[in-house]
């Protein structure tokens, strides 16, 4: 597959055009219509919960959070693959893989609002907490899939970065390093047209963004991010190469964001109307739809049905964290270094004092 698909060629890896059509019947034949039915219903719930992951930011029940809206199929697909025996190394955008790894959704909801403690995915083993800072956590995955070499730990760590983060020099290391131990690394690159309001164009000179991969010497490959059986079949490829201790792989999911960077941005003031409607009929959930229509398994009002279902278990995970006490206002400082520096300490010291002040003359 990755001699096929040269991403020096700029040829894209696809199973199921946007109409739900199948291009290359060859490649369904791992997954049954069972099993692409419940990760259509499996999406669905992601979109869902993200949905009203950001009606709850509008209310103020949560803070900044980046929505995952147009790229549920490549955290689905991927996150499917990944083993208890794997590591998953997030960036922010990959709620389906959170969920599959084992994090609840009341967990992630405590993320947002700003407990520590979710990011703790006490169900989830293997689960390193999401990275803000852009690109940064792939030296840690390219570091823990070293160690899991030298100890001869079986499993595979699994990497996301945005488009954005290839611009940045931690994802280059990564790689560099990554190729240079052979390490069990799988890289996958959500490219979705924008790093905040920079479109790739304007990050980058080269064709695609998988062909950075061909510099360190390991396999790259550039697939349609909105095919779920083709992002599927890539990451089921690119784990039995990398569990043949061949070294890394590099995976390019082209996508699109359909919703904001973060609930602090307004995308409009960087893309058009119409470029968004051309996505919209290429939506991930939409594909699999048309798929399973033709198939005779989805009716207009399975959606209806399903979406009701999930509400009501959305809102429950909702209440668990919404329960939990006031956040201390000591973890905003006690968690930076593991002993508190005194200017942190003086830090504290003056907004204990100002919350104080607050109190009185209120």
């Amino acid at each position: 597959m990755f001699d096929q698909y040269n991403p020096l060629e700029d040829k894209m890896f696809q199973v199921m055009d946007q109409e739900g059509q199948i291009v290359q019947p060859q490649e369904v034949l791992a997954l049954s219509d069972d099993e692409i039915f419940e990760a259509y219903k499996f999406m669905l719930y992601a979109r869902t919960a993200d949905l009203m992951s950001v009606s709850y930011q509008r209310q103020g029940r949560l803070f900044t959070l980046p929505p995952n809206l147009g790229q549920e199929a490549i955290a689905a697909a991927a996150g499917k693959q990944i083993g208890v025996q794997d590591w998953l190394v997030p960036a922010f955008r990959e709620m389906g893989a959170w969920l599959l790894k084992g994090a609840r959704l009341s967990d992630i909801f405590m993320y947002w609002g700003g407990y520590e403690e979710g990011s703790r995915f006490s169900e989830a083993p293997r689960f390193l907490p999401s990275t803000v800072p852009i690109a940064s956590q792939l030296q840690h995955g390219a570091g823990i899939a070293y160690a899991m070499k030298l100890k001869k730990d079986p499993g595979i760590v699994f990497a996301f970065v945005g488009d954005g983060g290839t611009s940045q020099g931690d994802f280059h290391e990564a790689l560099n390093f990554a190729a240079v131990w052979k390490a069990p690394l799988i890289t996958i690159v959500q490219n979705n047209q924008f790093a905040i309001s920079v479109p790739v164009a304007k990050q980058t000179a080269s064709k695609n963004l998988a062909v950075k991969a061909l510099a360190y010497g390991i396999p790259g490959i550039k697939v349609d991010g909105n095919d779920y059986l083709a992002v599927y079949s890539v990451v089921s490829k690119a784990k039995q190469y990398v569990a043949q201790g061949l070294g890394p792989v590099l995976i390019e999911a082209l996508t699109y964001r359909r919703g904001a960077h973060t609930t602090s941005d307004d995308p409009s003031l960087y893309r058009s109307d119409d470029e968004e409607k051309l996505w919209e009929l290429k939506d991930p959930l939409r594909r699999l739809r048309l798929y399973l229509s033709g198939k005779g398994l989805w009716q207009e009002s399975l959606d209806h049905e399903l979406e009701e279902e999930y509400r009501k278990t959305i809102e429950q995970e909702f209440a668990i964290y919404e329960s939990q006490a006031p956040y201390p206002l000591e973890n905003v400082f006690q968690y930076h270094y593991q002993d508190m520096p005194e200017n942190l300490k003086r830090q504290l010291k003056e907004q204990q004092r100002f919350i104080k002040w607050q109190e009185v003359n209120q």
